[in-house]
């Protein structure tokens, strides 16, 4: 029963792996801290709204057996629209998980750090981290060696790792179920909460995944009657990925009113609450959350170029390594000499608040058109929510730019 269960375990896990990153930690970190468990309800919203869209995006794999960048750039039909479309997609997804990748890497440094010190090298007077090498290199080797199958099944060990690691430390808080309960099922609006209410669900349900889901799909299933399998896969490792990051909410929770930034601090405040396990457990879930993210984008960021280039969508294509690996090497060398790209990180926000409703809009618009997926096109069901993601995504792309521009909108 298990081995069956595994051998069906699809690119699920890795879309989750892609979600829960550091950014994420440490967003649910400082929501615990400021707000209790009064957001959980937004991490239960974000996860409803991400199995919608993430089962569109399975279902749109599996039956075209296409990318959904290849789909857009066969679809849109109008030369200027489909060239802003690209551009918009390109540089919010490549250039942005370019800018990303040295805070993935980062996180999982701070996690080895946090067990282990601080090595570093002194090199031509440049103070290099050796743990952003060593995490670079793990990426490197896992995406070089081009197998779908050993980055499926290295990266669904470390979510498990990842998983285990952030309840194990929300059970030692012995947190209240009861107040759990509560804020999981009834919305709050606590003061100064709104910002991050939208990026709880903004770093939960993000585009590049549905690009991602789309390409990996076809990876794994070729067939129409899999569609059960990638819906089962998908439901589970959402799901198991929105229960990590409320299990951070949680941990978090047990240590309002101190000076906590970032998960690192999380760790080292509950050591003194709740002994040296608590902060061992939670060091190795954000090394797991940064590597897992460290390997993801760059891989995203490849299917993504390749779809919208018109590019061979393969692991092993010169092309697709040549996406990866820039972005990957890049994100070492800012990590490993903590450089922090801020022009490049809020251009890539800005990009990828406009970039959420207009790919959930032709994410619909696609999954519409019986042209392209018969009798698997979207019920009414699937539209009316789609419909309500879509007024949701609008929100947050109002909210993160109005938040990157620092206008007083909300």
């Amino acid at each position: 029963m298990i081995k069956k269960w595994f051998k069906n375990i699809g690119p699920g896990p890795l879309v989750a792996a892609a979600f829960i990153g550091p950014g994420t930690v440490t967003l649910c970190t400082i929501a615990g801290v400021n707000f209790g468990y009064a957001l959980l309800w937004a991490m239960v919203l974000s996860i409803g709204a991400t199995i919608v869209l993430q089962e569109m995006a399975a279902r749109l794999g599996i039956i075209t057996q296409k990318g959904l960048s290849e789909i857009i750039r066969e679809e849109i039909n109008n030369p200027v629209l489909k060239t802003i479309t690209i551009i918009l997609i390109l540089s919010a997804i490549v250039i942005g998980n370019a800018a990303y990748e040295a805070g993935n890497i980062s996180g999982g440094v701070l996690g080895l750090e946090t067990l282990f010190g601080s090595p570093s090298l002194n090199l031509l007077g440049l103070n290099i981290k050796v743990y952003s090498l060593l995490i670079g290199f793990i990426a490197f080797l896992l995406l070089y060696i081009g197998s779908y199958k050993v980055i499926e099944r290295v990266l669904v060990a470390l979510v498990i790792l990842m998983s285990l690691a952030f309840f194990i430390t929300a059970l030692l808080t012995k947190p209240d179920i009861l107040s759990i309960i509560k804020g999981a099922l009834i919305p709050q609006f606590p003061k100064n909460s709104v910002l991050f209410i939208i990026g709880l669900i903004g770093t939960t349900v993000v585009p590049y995944n549905l690009f991602l889901h789309a390409a990996l799909v076809k990876e794994k299933w070729q067939k129409e009657t899999d569609l059960a399998f990638a819906r089962k896969d998908t439901f589970i490792a959402v799901i198991l990925g929105g229960l990590v990051s409320m299990c951070i909410i949680i941990s978090a929770t047990a240590i309002q009113h101190q000076d906590i930034t970032n998960a690192s601090d999380l760790a080292k405040g509950l050591e003194p609450l709740f002994g040296s396990l608590a902060k061992y457990f939670l060091a190795i879930g954000l090394f797991a959350a940064g590597i897992t993210s460290a390997i993801t984008a760059p891989l995203a960021a490849a299917y993504v170029a390749s779809g919208c280039l018109g590019w061979h969508s393969i692991l092993d294509a010169k092309k697709f390594k040549s996406i990866w690996m820039f972005i990957l090497v890049l994100g070492v060398v800012f990590s490993s000499l903590n450089i922090k790209p801020i022009d490049i990180i809020t251009f890539a926000q800005v990009a990828n608040g406009v970039l959420l409703p207009v790919i959930a809009g032709i994410l619909i618009w696609i999954m519409n058109k019986g042209a392209i997926l018969g009798n698997y096109k979207n019920n009414t069901k699937q539209n009316i929510l789609g419909i309500l993601i879509l007024g949701i995504s609008i929100l947050l792309s109002i909210a993160a730019i109005s938040k990157v521009f620092r206008l007083a909108i909300f």
